[in-house]
């Protein structure tokens, strides 16, 4: 397994321990600072094109084994999609992404991509079969046909998604029944992980995934707020939780790739002063305030930071 800290924001600053940790697993740390404040949130194309450009150059060594990346806060959560792409380009055989978020991050964006859009452009990346998403539990579900939401690849089979809790949502088209959801009437009924139990979850999850391959990527903010301290409003699932997930996971299929993304990091923005406005404006309306002091941040984000260093090490052995 190859280690990645990919530095787009200061989200590690604070964390001596987890950053001694990754020296002692030979981390290779990528300097994304300058691009950082350019795609925070979301990114026109190009300023994207040359962040990726710099990510598949600092794969240029190696040897072809799974990357294990961190990558700061969750408002980077798009560039997971160039991560997976670059796993779908190192490899031959198509896989499954499970990714646990309070988000469905599935909106559509009509220039670059913003990090609630990326499953979509995820979607179309060769050898991605199908995406799993576990764990929301945010208002994105609440009328997601208003907010954007790619219920056409839930309906296509291409995208499943598993709440922890969510109360039916409100349509206006049909879009079928899957192993995530069902129809009735006006209203999409989700399969919820608190209804069935975790045990039930975990049998089931596995019972989704068709290909011997997966990619995990996890977006902190599934974290209840005891296992995390982020941008964004948080789930419900334990630190505990996902790491039983993990390594049932890891028993049945073969990870190729996983990233880490949702430590806290205070907004910096840069590319003109619209995008500045634009993307201001809608941190005051997404981001919820933070008033723990930066060392108890450090502290909890550290903590589960070790934790998932550990389980995705074991859990990626060759």
């Amino acid at each position: 397994m190859r280690l990645e800290l990919i530095h787009l924001d200061d989200a590690f600053v604070g964390q001596r321990a987890f950053l001694d940790a990754c020296a002692e697993r030979r981390a290779v740390s990528v300097d994304a600072t300058a691009d950082g404040p350019r795609v925070r949130l979301w990114g026109y194309d190009a300023d994207l094109a040359r962040l990726e450009a710099k990510l598949g150059a600092s794969a240029g060594g190696a040897d072809g084994g799974p990357v294990l990346a961190f990558l700061g806060s969750g408002d980077f959560h798009h560039v997971s999609a160039m991560l997976i792409a670059r796993a779908a380009a190192t490899g031959s055989r198509p896989f499954t992404v499970v990714h646990f978020d309070n988000h469905p991050d599935w909106v559509r964006c009509s220039s670059g991509m913003h990090c609630g859009s990326w499953v979509n452009r995820a979607l179309g990346i060769p050898n991605v079969a199908k995406i799993v998403t576990v764990g929301v539990c945010s208002k994105d579900l609440q009328h997601p046909e208003w907010k954007g939401g790619n219920l056409a690849a839930l309906k296509e089979g291409r995208l499943e998604l598993f709440p922890f809790a969510q109360a039916p949502s409100k349509v206006s088209g049909d879009y079928g029944a899957g192993a995530s959801h069902r129809q009735e009437g006006g209203h999409v009924r989700w399969t919820c992980i608190e209804d069935i139990g975790l045990a039930a979850f975990g049998e089931l999850l596995l019972s989704r995934i068709e290909t011997a391959d997966i990619y995990i990527t996890l977006d902190k903010d599934a974290l209840a707020p005891a296992d995390a301290v982020t941008n964004w409003d948080q789930g419900k699932l334990s630190l505990d939780d996902v790491l039983r997930l993990i390594g049932r996971l890891a028993e049945r299929h073969i990870i190729v790739g996983a990233d880490v993304v949702g430590d806290y990091s205070a907004p910096a923005y840069a590319g003109g002063v619209w995008p500045y406005v634009r993307k201001w404006g809608e941190s005051i309306i997404d981001h919820p305030r933070v008033a723990l002091a930066a060392s108890a941040v450090a502290a909890t984000n550290e903590a589960t930071n070790l934790r998932l260093l550990d389980a995705f090490t074991e859990a990626m052995r060759g």
